[in-house]
């Protein structure tokens, strides 16, 4: 039975390669995107792309209006894979790089589910895409510390939503990948080879996001093929 399914960050890396993938198979999508050409670009009927930033307060009511008005009002799977990453050594990081890094991380995040949540049904799942780096003990890197951190605080984030709404039948579940070979690995930390695609991640995700729900509700999973 085809899903109506939500995807923020799809006009590149993970977000796009997951977006085709769910049109592909027949599921109604809507992306949302600051940069909505490469989603827009595809003519994929079932693919919906809609201008968006997650900073902006006001975007929000475009996502209430498209749900009511395309989907009557139910979404089945949302997942919040935008992300922002600052490399930057701690002391030159200032308050508006850690605001603007925590203003997608954490509170887009929020936001989004928050508006997403009377729309979600018995059945629905919530995949939130956080980072190896956000895993407390893993090994973390000189330059991360309001990505990875942000990146923490969705974990917990997810842990309080599944209790909270527990009885609803409303799954929420955290991806916590590695090194991913995407635009924003690239533009961070350049030269660096990651060990799996973008399209090898999105291919995972997919599954996860279709499934997963039926086995976890507020976990974290380690989606790394590399240790530590």
């Amino acid at each position: 039975m085809p899903k109506n399914v939500i995807i923020t960050g799809a006009s590149r890396g993970i977000g796009y390669e997951l977006a085709q993938l769910f049109a592909k198979a027949g599921h109604q999508v809507l992306t949302l995107s600051r940069n909505i050409k490469p989603i827009s670009d595809l003519n994929i009927e079932n693919l919906k792309a809609i201008p968006f930033d997650l900073g902006e307060v006001p975007s929000y009511d475009k996502v209430t209006r498209y749900i009511n008005n395309n989907w009557n009002g139910r979404v089945d799977i949302l997942v919040n894979n935008a992300g922002n990453l600052i490399n930057k050594p701690f002391e030159r990081l200032s308050f508006q790089d850690f605001e603007n890094v925590y203003r997608v991380n954490v509170f887009g995040v929020a936001e989004l589910t928050r508006v997403c949540i009377p729309f979600l049904k018995d059945g629905s799942h919530v995949v939130t895409v956080s980072s190896m780096g956000g895993i407390q003990g893993s090994m973390k890197f000189p330059g991360l510390a309001a990505y990875s951190s942000s990146k923490g605080a969705v974990i917990t984030l997810n842990e309080v939503l599944a209790e909270e709404y527990k009885e609803s039948g409303v799954a929420f579940n955290v991806l916590a990948i590695g090194a991913v070979q995407t635009e924003m690995l690239e533009e961070a930390f350049p030269g660096y080879q990651a060990p799996l695609s973008a399209e090898e991640m999105a291919a995972y995700m997919y599954d996860f996001a279709l499934t997963g729900n039926q086995f976890y509700n507020g976990k974290t999973l380690q989606v790394s093929s590399s240790t530590p």
